[in-house]
C-alpha cells in the first residue's frame, strides 16, 4: 500500500528545472550517506548507494561535494533523533550553498512522517525502509521541486527484498545479508514494529543466492541480519538456513544478528554444537534481571528461563562468546530491580553488553503508559544514570578480565583490512574479538584466514603477532 503524502515546495527549497520521473539524474552526480543505528540500517544505506549507482550517482566522500544528502535514521532511542536534527542543521549550509538535495530514511522517517517535513522546511522528501527500492523515482519526483513523505507499507507478498551487488562488495572480507526484516513481538519499549513493520522473511533460494555472488568476488564471512532473525520462516527454519548458507561454496564464516531469547531453540543449538562455519558469538539480548521487570517489558520469559537458553548455548559451544543489551531505568525498577540485573550480569558474565537508560518512545507501551500507575512510574533520571555507571563499570571488570584470558593463546583471524595507522592488519576471531596483527598486507591480505598468538590485550580490542596461515603447519 502506498502512503505518498504531498507537500508543495517552499521558500527553503531551492527552485530546479522539473524533470520527468523517468529521466535518470546527470551524470558524475555524487551522494553522500550518513547512517545512525544498527546493522540493518548500514545494510539498507549500502543497498541505496547501489541502486542510485546505476542512476548515475557515486558516492561522495564528504557532504561538502554531494548532490544528495541522505540520512538514514534510527528511531530506538530518542538521543538518536536529536543527532539527526544536530546533522539536519549542519547540512543546511550545503543545501544553500550547493542547492543539495536532502533526504530522511529509516525508521525516524517512518515515524514522523510528513511532520518532518513541517519541523524541518529544508528536508525535501522523506520515505520509509518499504519504500528503499523506489528511491530513483522519489528522487525523480523530488527533482521537479515536489515535497513529499513516502511511508506506506508494501504487502508482505509483494515486498522485494533489496539485493547486495557482489561487485559493490570486491575487495572485502565481510558482508551483511538479509534474511528477514520486521519484527511481530510486541515489546513494552520498542518502536521496531511500528517503524519496520510486520516480520516478512526473504525466500531460501535469494538468500543463498546473494551468499554465492557474493563469495564469487571474494567475500569470506556472510552476516545474516533482521530485527528478529532467529525467527526466520522463510522456506525454512532459522537453523536450517544457517546449515544451508554455510554450505556455500567459498563461505568461511557465517554469523546472524538480532536474536530473541524465545526463538534460540534446540534446533538452533544444535547448529553451534556441530557446525563449524557458524560462528561462536551470540547476541541474546536480555534487557533486565528482573521478573517483574521483564513482565512489563513483555518479554516472554523469566530470569531462569533466559539463563536456561544462555547456559545450554554456552554447553553446546564451548567457549562461545555471549553478548547482550541492558535497558536500565526502565519505568518502575526499583534498586532490587536493578540489583537483579548486576546479579544476572556477574552469573553470566557477558562478554560485552550494550547499555542504555530506558527512552520513551511514541507507539509503545511504555511510552503511554509512563507515569499512570505506581509500578510505571518514571525513574529519576540521575537515579537511572547512575545505575547505568554502575552496570557498566562491571561490565567493563568482565570484558577486561575475558580479554587478558585470551593472552598467550594461538587464535584464527579472519583479516579485514589494514589499521588507520597504516603499520598494522586486524580482523575478527570467531567470536567476534577485533585483534591488530602485526603483519603487512602481502603476508596478511584481506580474505585471508590467519593464526594469531595473542600478546596484548586491551579494553576492545587484542594485539597479536603472525604465525601463519590457517592449516598451516608451525
Amino acid at each position: 500500500m502506498n502512503d505518498l503524502v504531498q507537500l508543495g515546495p517552499t521558500s527553503a527549497t531551492p527552485a530546479r528545472a522539473p524533470s520527468p520521473p523517468s529521466a535518470a539524474p546527470s551524470a558524475a552526480r555524487k551522494v553522500f550517506v550518513h547512517t545512525f543505528g544498527c546493522q540493518m540500517n548500514e545494510s539498507d544505506s549500502d543497498r541505496m548507494v547501489e541502486l542510485l549507482g546505476r542512476h548515475d550517482y557515486t558516492r561522495a566522500g564528504s557532504a561538502e561535494e554531494a548532490d544528495l544528502i541522505l540520512l538514514n535514521t534510527c528511531a530506538v532511542r530518542d538521543k538518536a533523533e536529536q543527532k539527526l536534527l544536530s546533522a539536519l542543521g549542519r547540512y543546511r549550509a550545503v543545501k544553500s550553498r550547493r542547492g543539495t538535495l536532502i533526504a530522511v530514511a529509516g525508521c525516524v522517517a517512518q515515524q514522523e512522517k510528513e511532520r518532518l517535513l513541517e519541523l524541518v522546511p529544508y528536508v525535501d522528501f522523506v520515505f520509509g525502509p518499504d519504500n528503499l527500492g523506489r528511491l530513483p523515482e522519489l528522487l525523480a519526483r523530488a527533482t521537479g521541486r515536489e515535497r513529499f513523505a513516502a511511508t506506506g507499507w508494501m504487502d508482505s507478498e509483494e515486498y522485494l527484498f533489496p539485493r547486495a551487488e557482489a561487485g559493490a562488495a570486491r575487495g572485502r572480507a565481510t558482508a551483511f545479508v538479509t534474511a528477514m526484516k520486521g519484527c511481530d513481538n510486541v515489546c513494552a519499549f520498542c518502536i521496531v514494529p511500528h517503524t519496520r513493520g510486520r516480520e516478512v522473511s526473504r525466500p531460501v533460494a535469494e538468500i543463498l543466492a546473494e551468499c554465492a555472488s557474493l563469495a564469487e568476488v571474494g567475500v569470506r564471512e556472510v552476516t545474516l541480519i533482521g530485527q528478529n532473525v532467529n525467527s526466520y520462516r522463510g522456506g525454512a527454519s532459522f537453523a536450517g538456513l544457517l546449515r544451508r548458507v554455510a554450505a556455500v561454496p567459498g563461505i568461511a564464516r557465517v554469523r546472524f544478528t538480532t536474536s530473541h531469547p524465545h526463538d534460540l531453540s534446540d534446533e538452533l543449538l544444535a547448529v553451534f554444537r556441530d557446525e563449524p562455519k557458524v560462528m561462536g558469538h551470540f547476541h541474546l539480548p536480555v534487557q533486565a534481571g528482573s521478573d517483574a521487570v521483564l513482565a512489563r517489558m513483555r518479554r516472554g520469559y523469566t530470569v531462569a528461563g533466559y539463563l536456561a537458553r544462555h547456559d545450554a548455548l554456552a554447553a553446546a559451544r564451548p567457549g562461545i562468546a555471549i553478548t547482550t543489551d541492558f535497558i536500565v531505568g526502565f519505568p518502575g525498577e526499583t534498586e532490587e530491580d536493578f540489583e537483579g540485573s548486576l546479579a544476572l550480569l556477574r552469573r553470566a558474565r557477558f562478554e560485552n553488553s550494550f547499555s542504555f537508560v530506558f527512552s520513551p518512545r511514541a507507539h509503545t507501551v511504555a511510552g503511554r503508559r509512563l507515569g499512570s500507575a505506581e509500578e510505571w512510574a518514571e525513574v529519576p533520571r540521575a537515579v537511572a544514570t547512575a545505575r547505568l555507571e554502575r552496570l557498566l563499570a562491571v561490565q567493563r571488570a568482565i570484558t577486561a578480565e575475558g580479554m587478558r584470558a585470551e593472552l598467550g593463546r594461538e587464535v584464527e583471524v579472519l583479516v579485514e583490512g589494514t589499521d588507520q595507522d597504516g603499520e598494522r592488519r586486524h580482523g575478527r576471531t570467531p567470536e567476534n574479538r577485533l585483534v591488530h596483527v602485526a603483519a603487512t598486507e602481502a603476508e596478511a591480505p584481506t580474505g585471508a584466514l590467519v593464526r594469531v598468538k595473542v600478546v596484548r590485550a586491551g579494553r576492545a580490542s587484542l594485539g597479536g603477532e603472525l604465525l601463519g596461515r590457517a592449516g598451516e603447519a608451525s
